[in-house]
């Protein structure tokens, strides 16, 4: 993180200039602590919107603590106060915002016409559905009066943009999709929006005023977002400094380190966590069996899950359980891990979980059965009676998801 930030290099953007700062994520102390280490004199005054306050701040810049994946009252009282601070930033001075994962849901003000529980409805149907990331945030936008462009629309003071991506995908890098793009213009539309709901089969369980206000910018009765061209977004700079890709080169280096053979899956891990399960487990046999030696094939990307359960868990725990039952009969000892790079999966205390040959077996002695713990939807339950949830407790960065397979 420190280095990112060091070395970071945004044309433009003066270190010495006065500058209000923004930042939202789970890395948003982070950013911001060595942000403040590099050029601290230059802020004027700030606001950093996170879940876990654990980095001392200076007085001129405030906290606010605020939740994910479902904004809360908090996530309304950053999101207002990055807006004023943004309208209150003088055209001679800049705007730096720091943006990581999780900002979409930490950072929030609700178009005009919803409100908070409206959001928080909405947000929650489309999670439960299993919404991908690009779909989620394109809703996301189009509820918000500071996603998609506002927050640097709200500002006649250039805005530069340092990004750590946990999105993936084709549009992982794509700055209008990190965070919701609150410092960029806004390619998708109203229209694209509800086809979304739709695809997703969620229409009913949105807020009746959530589906009007929808429907009304489809019908172009309601403002879109900032287009490509908007000359209120025209000065500053983005640059991301850190993705799923940065994960997976710190791990390949642990594991050369340990004297594995590693091979890196380049394509991100996406889809239903219990249908694509099958396929990293079919993958990493496939490589072991070309090498002599043991091996480690590090995968990254973001699952979803469709809740049918009433049971706890996170993607990772629920595509490491899909695993349990095939890894007991797999013709090589193999070791699953998929974590969270963030420390927290689904609404749970643990990062994922781990499977080993032995899972299954230790499991039945208990009176479990992954196949029944699994359409429940409760890996976290059935990991913890085995001691094999992956606890690292809130880690201050989101690159996504990680898998690590040791095959033996």
């Amino acid at each position: 993180m420190e280095s990112a930030i060091a070395t970071a290099r945004l044309p433009g953007f003066d270190l010495a200039r006065s500058t209000t700062l923004i930042a939202a994520g789970k890395a948003a102390a982070a950013m911001t602590s060595s942000y403040l280490d590099r050029a601290g004199a230059a802020c004027t005054g700030g606001v950093v919107v996170s879940a876990h306050g654990r980095t001392p701040l200076p007085d001129r810049v405030a906290w606010v603590n605020a939740g994910h994946p479902v904004p809360t009252p908090g996530s309304v009282r950053g999101g207002h106060r990055a807006l004023q601070l943004a309208a209150l930033t003088p055209v001679d001075a800049q705007l730096l915002v720091l943006l990581s994962g999780g900002a979409s849901a930490l950072l929030a003000v609700p178009h005009l016409s919803i409100t908070l529980d409206d959001k928080q409805a909405a947000t929650t149907a489309l999670l439960r559905a299993g919404a991908a990331i690009h779909d989620l945030n394109c809703v996301r936008k189009h509820l918000s009066a500071i996603k998609g462009g506002r927050l640097a629309a709200a500002s006649a003071a250039p805005t530069f943009t340092l990004a750590i991506s946990d999105v993936v995908g084709p549009v992982e890098d794509d700055p209008s999709v990190i965070g919701s793009g609150p410092t960029v213009p806004d390619p998708s539309t109203f229209r694209q929006a509800l086809a979304a709901v739709a695809e997703l089969g969620v229409g009913d369980a949105l807020p009746p005023i959530v589906r009007l206000l929808l429907e009304r910018g489809a019908r172009g009765e309601v403002e879109e977002t900032p287009k490509p061209g908007d000359r209120r977004l025209a000065n500053g700079g983005y640059l991301v400094i850190g993705s799923r890709r940065s994960a997976m080169d710190g791990a390949q280096r642990e594991a050369e380190r340990c004297g594995y053979q590693v091979h890196v899956t380049e394509a991100a891990v996406t889809g239903e966590a219990r249908e694509v399960a099958p396929d990293l487990l079919a993958r990493a046999l496939a490589y072991r069996a070309e090498r002599d030696g043991p091996c480690c094939i590090i995968s990254s990307g973001e699952t979803t899950v469709q809740v049918r359960g009433s049971g706890k868990g996170g993607r990772n725990q629920e595509l490491a359980l899909a695993l349990a039952e095939a890894v007991a009969t797999a013709p090589r000892p193999v070791w699953l891990a998929s974590v969270g790079t963030d420390g927290i999966d689904g609404p749970t205390d643990a990062a994922g979980a781990i499977v080993d040959p032995t899972t299954a077996v230790r499991a039945a002695r208990l009176g479990f059965v992954p196949s029944h713990a699994l359409e429940a939807n409760d890996a976290y339950h059935f990991f913890e009676r085995l001691d094999d949830l992956v606890r690292t407790g809130p880690t201050d960065t989101n690159v996504g998801d990680l898998q690590v397979a040791l095959v033996l």
